[in-house]
Order: structure tokens, then sequence, then C-alpha cells
């Protein structure tokens, strides 16, 4: 199955929610980044909250989530626009730990405590809109419904989830987002609430096979829930050869000069998936003549 996600309604408009399968798109970072199991988790649940908090984007708008935690994972990196497309990295893509006391992925110890997840919107004004919080969990889940109340004002609660396969492929991602609208009333909170306290993992509901759509009505009931929109979900990277050469150009004819003398030729590796560019002699030498000094 092709990951989604959907938009939703529930309660007579009183909330919004998002829930969303990214398998595939959490299992492509794992590929292209060779994340062992906590870093999958980590990475995978970072990359599943970004585009769903893409996906209340409008057009060519655009968020970065940067995760410091202070843990051995280093920082997490995640793009996504409001095209249900996403990319993202760890610093330390091989980390991993036995499981918790939980029997689960032991994801606060990688990511760390003692940092802070910020993010960055860029909806096209002269100046992007920052919002910085502390690490209160390093679960990643409770951070982001954090960042929600702290930064957003916006009454939220955030489920993200991985599960790992032990050849290290992802056998299930996905996450939801429900978010409370201003004068929901009491009986819906408390409904809410209760369900939340008594719902499975969301990885296992993806596991079960749950679609985007039936998990919202497992979190807010049968009758509940109106779907706005279906969305697809990638892993997409933004990178391409003639980003890296027009980097290479900006850096001036003695430096692209040295790389011709000392290497013959570049390479350029993106952070973000990995592919890399490789820049012959001749190549070089058409981009110096391009370079202004």
């Amino acid at each position: 199955m092709n990951d989604y996600l959907v938009k939703a309604l529930a309660y007579n408009g009183q909330v919004r929610a998002y829930a969303v399968n990214s398998t595939e798109t959490v299992g492509e970072g794992q590929r292209r980044h060779y994340t062992w199991p906590t870093a999958s988790a980590a990475l995978g649940r970072a990359m599943t909250a970004g585009v769903m908090m893409g996906a209340m984007l409008k057009g060519e708008e655009k968020i970065t989530i940067k995760i410091e935690g202070g843990g051995p994972i280093g920082a997490i990196l995640v793009d996504t626009n409001s095209k249900g497309q996403v990319r993202g990295y760890v610093t330390n893509p091989q980390t991993h730990f036995d499981l918790n006391e939980h029997g689960k992925l032991d994801v606060r110890r990688a990511v760390g405590t003692t940092g802070f997840l910020t993010v960055v919107k860029d909806i096209g004004m002269r100046e992007n809109f920052t919002g910085q919080i502390p690490i209160v969990s390093g679960e990643l889940g409770d951070d982001f419904t954090y960042y929600f109340a702290s930064s957003e004002q916006v009454p939220s609660s955030v489920g993200v989830g991985v599960l790992v396969n032990p050849d290290n492929s992802i056998l299930a991602a996905g996450g939801f987002i429900i978010q409370l609208l201003p004068g929901t009333d009491d009986e819906t909170i408390g409904k809410i609430e209760q369900r939340l306290k008594e719902i499975p993992p969301i990885s296992k509901l993806i596991e079960k096979g749950l679609s985007p759509e039936e998990i919202l009505e497992e979190l807010l009931g049968k009758g509940n829930v109106k779907i706005l929109e279906k969305m697809p979900v990638e892993f997409k990277c933004t990178c391409s050869k003639e980003r890296f050469g027009n980097t290479i150009i900006s850096l001036g004819k003695e430096e692209i000069q040295d790389m011709i003398e000392t290497e013959e030729a570049a390479e350029a590796q993106c952070h973000f998936c990995n592919e890399k560019y490789h820049f012959s002699k001749q190549e070089l030498e058409e981009m110096k003549e391009e370079a202004t000094s």
C-alpha cells in the first residue's frame, strides 16, 4: 500500500485531525541512510510528525524541523512541504541501544533530553516564523505535543511510531495529530482523552493493517469523523547536480582551480538523501569560466 495522509474534522467541527501511514517513506529514509533500529525510530518519528505538519501548510510553504536533544544520535533534521513530500537525516545514523524498560526502542536515550526542538516555517514572507521549545521527553511524540501547545497555542495530541524488522528494514510507521479547536466542549475532550489512554501504539495499528481513516475512527469514534482530503506521502529530496554545480561556481575561480589541480574532479553528497554527484575535470573547467572571481 502506498503511503498517504488524511485530513479530517470530527465532533461537528470541534476537532481537527490528521493521520498518516508513512511506512514506505520512513523505509526510504532507512535505506538511504543505513540507519540502525533506534536511529530509524527517531528519524521515522520526526519525519512522520513533519509530514503531518506540512499538510497544515498551503501552496509553496515549507517547514524545517531540527531536533537537538544532546543525545548520541546528534541532530535530526527534517524538511517537508504542503505536498506530502518529506526528507530527513540524523547526524549519527548507526545509533542503536537495547530495548528500554517498556520493551520498546530507546528513542529517548538516543535523542537526549537536554536540548531543543526548533520549527522554522517558510510561508513566503520576508522573514520566516521560528518556534522553539525545550525537549520535554525525547520520545518525540510528547515533544511535538508540547510544541503545538507552547508555540502555536493549539491543544494537541501527537502520536508517532515506528516498528523495525530484524533485518533493519521498516515494518510499520505512521502517526496522528488531534487538535482541539476553540470552543470544544468538555464532554468531547473527555471522550478523546479516554480513548488516547486506551488505544494501542500507532505503529501497532499500522502493522495490523488499519488505514489512516480507520485510525482516526479508532481515536475519535465511528461516525464522528469527516474526511476532508487524502494526500499521497513520499520521501522526496530537492537536491540536483545543477544545484551543487551552482554552489561550486559560487566558490569562485581560485577555489575551482585548486580543485582541478589537487583532485582533477569533485564530488558532492547531499545530507538529506545521500545522493552523490560527480564533477569531471572538464565540467570544473567549464564552471570556472562561469565563476566571477
